[in-house]
């Protein structure tokens, strides 16, 4: 609602004013000009302090000679409307226990002739350092552990004058509770002399980001890409408005939301479905939605994660910060346009900064909350973001690891943060609070920084909050109330959220596609109950009743090495399978799976059954269930060749991106989320109760386009006689031209690409000028065992942007497309060992972009490293390493020719790509510089393998990585280690076999190639560092479409 004009009357509405409530104790003070007004041509007043039984006066005078510096100019940072009164008979105005409706945000400034005053009860000493030491707390916002008021809490209130809090899912049990529970924050903050209410903060996304839960007063609703769903942004409006208006009644008035971010790279992004997609438009529209739904309720706004958590880089450790690699261009035309018309729209009350660190030509940030080029430049000058800005916590591992809580505090403030986070450690919150007061005694943290981000806090808190709406919260009256109409409007939106993307064979509705005594298989993975859930709370309650040590309850959430973990893995979607049981009124099968695969126990489920429901969470992320529903999907299909019935569908129950664009799954859902109301829908859709309407979000609802080019360039083959030399000269000028991380290209030659294997076709191709011989571009690829691979492609730097680039892929891709037999086809190679992928450089971005544009699907990148050891001589094993590797019974040895290479062969052909196998066969043809290491459990069962070679071996042609001018450098190359219990142990073992190798053979270092996905994190334990990182992308060929001109 908007604010009433200049000097009318203030609403009475629940978007209210300061309303003073104690008449007994009052300043008087000038009410001066707001911040941004001109100053009045008078003199300025200065404050004349006296004490009076408890009570502090301030007399506006027009001499400040003598004033104290810590209270000079406080007009310019209090906000004038929280306390104006014209100077008469104060107690006729005002008598005790009255309270008052002060003028709006927007009243004009009295002239400075008139006296005025407001209320504010003191319980300290009325000091200068008190006042200081105030404005502290009251610029922190701070959070605890348990569900009941804590001496610490209680302390942070009192003694430290704490204005904000967060509440999280670990403190509230209710809603009932939680209505007490703040009432009993207020009323300590009341009677310690705040001079207006806690705001009090909550996370309350909906979907699986729910802080407050109670299956009788509070509704759940979907996530917001499960609402962007539905295609109705009004919809968007009513949900968010119910969400906001119940944890208003539970007395919360500041909800962190809406989500702004824009998932520029959704398939493999945390947020997940908690954004609402990858169009900014769309994200725009839901999210200024949103916003009105939260401004209606009454509460107060907070927009995330700014700049963008929509498509970060993660570079492996959590010690490790995600980066944003964009250019300010590039998020300006996207990441950035939801939260630029958020603050276009006057409706956005705060902004949350986030964590990340940015890395880009024209900005260098290590965490943006931290810097004022992200919050006082971008935010505040170029989006004219004038509300309070909320720090990321300050406790997050990385940024407390790499600077300290002191400095983190200081340099959050300094930046232009108006609330800094910190949200459970007692000790380090006190270390926050005395870092802000040494910033300011050393002269780092000024007093106009503090009482800028004072003053638009009380701003924030004035719009949102009174003394009598916080200390009379609702609570269930208020609840019980709403809650039919909420309960009718969340069934509707799960509803119309349940999105088909594919039913190829129309098996939905399954009462249509299945006969009666059929059996139905559900498999399911292992997740974590969501927090807000009617499964964790009995969880909860069951651990807590067994166990009343504070805290032990909590393990099973976060260690997951009990029992009850597993336990509570399996019951997130136990009712789901019990309900549709129910619903068919026929028997059906369930079981878990992990990343242990595809076990005897679901070979023979999936024998019995004639249809088959996987669900996936996340699949790009979680990997082991993108492999283990295509292993199932190979099964049926090769079942159905036998003439069995086996229908398959899969349902991703969080991202849509797990199987989005694989047209193999013929049978596709999504849900948006695995709650009990979305699982409830699924079923109901399922059996054909509802037909869903759900749509994909933001790009994927939309036809691939594929860019057509402007310029066609000639291609001709490649030929070694004539072009090598012009491809070197052409390497050596994209190496100049590449990123650090790209070094490797130093060494990279027009022979890496030859390699004259009768196992593999190859086919290169250049664009040439034909009078100079001159190189303007060449692309590798291979063909191997079904699968067509794109080794490379390069462009002088000189001659980008002009579709030569576009040329070379188009041919290449025809090349293969026209190989008989092709299943697959492959950016990146482990042989020849150039680009193993997609670089993860400065221009990732740009490059997939590229990609995308010319027709490749980014949904299941497989991450590929190389890893350095730099001292091997000084190196030494990881503590209890080779007992670990001993009591495990795992032995090693090594083979160096193909004589007794069948197992070693047979092993990589089943678990590697089909260029590694004929990597291993290479490798063991040059039997002089290279070998084959073989790990074995105790009953002789071949757990992995892997390559080592010495320095300047053959291999090195083929693998540039290999190669230095001035040191020794041993390889250690593609471990081929399956999943299993002693998968990890078997990799670094062979590993530690690698490098014993390479130290007999007076290597200097040791470089280790080829490493996929999670393998790197086992062994940087061990010393390894990463050099580079790729992404490795494989379609099938019917969803790699040729581009055409």
């Amino acid at each position: 609602m908007a604010p009433p004009p200049a000097g009318s009357a203030s609403s009475s509405s629940s978007r209210e004013g300061y309303r003073s409530v104690n008449a007994s104790h009052r300043y008087l003070k000038h009410a001066g000009p707001s911040r941004g007004e001109p100053e009045p041509q008078q003199k300025r007043s200065k404050y004349h302090v006296t004490r009076h039984r408890r009570r502090l006066t301030i007399m506006a005078h027009t001499d400040n000679s003598d004033l104290d510096p810590a209270w000079q100019d406080l007009d310019r940072y209090v906000p004038t409307h929280l306390t104006s009164l014209p100077v008469g008979p104060v107690e006729s105005r005002l008598p005790d226990g009255a309270g008052y409706q002060g003028p709006s945000l927007h009243s004009s400034a009295p002239n400075l002739g008139e006296f005025y005053s407001f209320t504010y009860s003191l319980t300290r000493h009325h000091d200068a350092n008190w006042l200081f030491g105030s404005a502290i707390g009251q610029i922190l916002i701070m959070g605890w552990d348990g569900t009941e008021v804590t001496p610490q809490i209680r302390s942070l209130i009192e003694e430290h004058h704490l204005g904000s809090i967060i509440l999280t899912a670990k403190n509230l049990k209710s809603a009932q509770q939680t209505a007490e529970l703040v009432q009993e924050l207020q009323t300590i903050a009341k009677n310690a002399g705040h001079l207006q209410p806690l705001l009090i903060a909550l996370d309350q996304e909906n979907g699986g980001v729910n802080s407050l839960f109670d299956e009788d007063y509070v509704c759940q609703f979907p996530s917001a890409m499960g609402v962007a769903a539905t295609g109705r942004a009004d919809l968007a409006y009513e949900v968010t408005k119910a969400t906001a208006t119940e944890i208003s009644a539970c007395g919360v008035n500041l909800m962190l939301g809406p989500v702004l971010d824009v998932l520029n790279n959704a398939r493999y992004q945390p947020l997940g479905v908690r954004a609402t997609g990858d169009d900014p438009q769309e994200v725009s529209q839901y999210g200024l939605a949103a916003l009105r739904g939260i401004r209606d309720a009454g509460i107060a706004s907070c927009g995330k994660h700014f700049p963008s958590y929509g498509n970060l880089n993660f570079l492996g450790s959590n010690l490790d910060v995600p980066i944003i690699t964009q250019t300010l261009e590039e998020l300006s035309i996207s990441a950035l346009v939801p939260f630029r018309n958020a603050v276009a729209s006057g409706k956005l009350d705060a902004m949350f900064i986030g964590g990340c660190g940015i890395s880009n030509p024209s900005m260098n940030v290590s965490h943006a909350c931290l810097s004022d080029q992200v919050v006082d430049e971008l935010l505040r000058d170029e989006l004219g973001f004038n509300g309070v800005a909320i720090s990321e916590c300050l406790e997050m591992e990385a940024l407390s690891h790499e600077l300290g809580v002191q400095n983190g505090v200081i340099m959050a403030v300094e930046a232009g943060c108006d609330l800094v986070l910190l949200c459970r450690a007692y000790d380090v919150q006190l270390e926050a609070i005395k870092g802000l007061k040494l910033g300011y005694e050393n002269g780092i943290v000024t007093k106009e920084r503090i009482f800028t981000s004072l003053r638009r806090v009380l701003n924030l808190k004035s719009t949102c909050t009174s003394w009598e709406k916080a200390l009379n919260p609702p609570g269930i009256s208020l609840l019980s109330q709403l809650h039919p109409s909420h309960l009718a409007l969340s069934i509707q939106a799960y509803d119309d959220s349940i999105t088909i993307i594919r039913d190829k064979e129309k098996l939905i509705p399954l009462t249509a596609s299945m006969h009666p005594g059929e059996e139905l298989l559900l498999l399911t993975p292992l997740v974590k109950p969501l927090p807000a859930s009617s499964l964790t709370k009995k969880l909860l309650a069951a651990k807590d009743s067994q166990n009343q040590a504070e805290g032990q309850h909590e393990m099973w959430a976060h260690n997951g090495r009990d029992r009850s973990a597993i336990l509570s893995g399996e019951g997130v979607f136990r009712e789901f399978g019990k309900s549709l049981a129910r619903a068919r009124n026929e028997k059906l099968l369930h079981t878990s799976y992990t990343a242990n695969g595809v076990r005897p126990v679901h070979e023979n489920l999936i024998h019995r059954a004639s249809c088959i429901i996987i669900v996936t969470a996340d699949a790009n992320r979680n990997l082991y269930q993108a492999g283990f529903t295509k292993h199932v999907d190979m099964m049926c299909s090769m079942l159905r060749t036998r003439g069995q019935k086996k229908q398959l569908i899969v349902v991703a129950v969080s991202s849509p991106y797990d199987f989005a664009m694989d047209k193999s799954i013929g049978t596709y859902l999504c849900t948006f989320d695995f709650t009990e109301n979305a699982l409830h829908a699924l079923a109901r859709t399922l059996v054909g109760e509802i037909a869903p309407l759900g749509t994909l979000p933001g790009t994927l609802r939309k036809s691939k386009k594929v860019l057509k080019s402007r310029q066609h360039w000639l291609v001709e083959e490649y030929s070694a006689k004539r072009d090598a030399s012009a491809l070197n000269d052409l390497l050596r000028a994209v190496h100049r031209a590449s990123a650090p991380d790209l070094q490797f290209l130093r060494t990279t030659t027009a022979a890496s690409f030859q390699l004259n294997n009768a196992n593999i076709a190859e086919s290169h191709f250049v664009v040439r000028n034909s009078s100079t011989n001159a190189l303007y571009g060449f692309a590798a690829t291979y063909f191997v065992h079904g699968v067509g691979i794109l080794g490379g492609v390069f462009v002088e730097p000189t001659k980008r942007d002009v579709s030569i680039g576009r040329s070379l892929h188009r041919r290449a891709l025809r090349s293969l497309m026209q190989r008989r037999g092709i299943k697959q086809v492959q950016i990146g190679s482990a042989f020849p060992g150039v680009f193993l992928g997609i670089p993860n450089d400065v221009e990732v971005n740009t490059i997939k972009e590229w990609f995308a544009n010319s027709g490749w699907d980014f949904q299941f990148p497989r991450r590929v490293s190389n890893m350095i050891l730099q001292d091997v001589a000084g190196w030494s094993a990881p503590e209890g390493l080779p007992q670990s590797i001993q009591r495990a019974g795992i032995s090693f040895d090594l083979i160096h020719d193909l004589d007794n290479a069948d197992g070693v062969l047979n092993h990589v052909r089943n678990n590697a790509n089909p260029e590694v196998l004929e990597l291993y066969r290479h490798a063991l043809s040059e039997s002089k510089s290279s070998g084959i290491v073989r790990a074995k459990d105790a009953a002789g069962t071949l757990l992995g393998t892997i390559i080592v070679c010495k320095q300047r071996s053959p291999l090195e042609t083929h693998i540039p990585s290999l190669v230095s001018r001035s040191e020794d450098v041993g390889g250690i190359i593609a471990p081929v280690v399956p999943l299993g219990p002693q998968s990890t142990l078997a990799l670094q073992g062979l590993t530690l076999m690698g490098i014993r190798q390479a130290r007999s053979h007076k290597a200097t270092k040791v470089v280790l190639g080829w490493v996929v996905d999670d393998g790197s994190e086992s062994l940087t334990s061990m010393g390894f560092e990463t050099l580079q990182e790729f992404e490795e992308i494989t379609n099938s060929p019917e969803n790699v479409g040729i581009p055409h001109f």
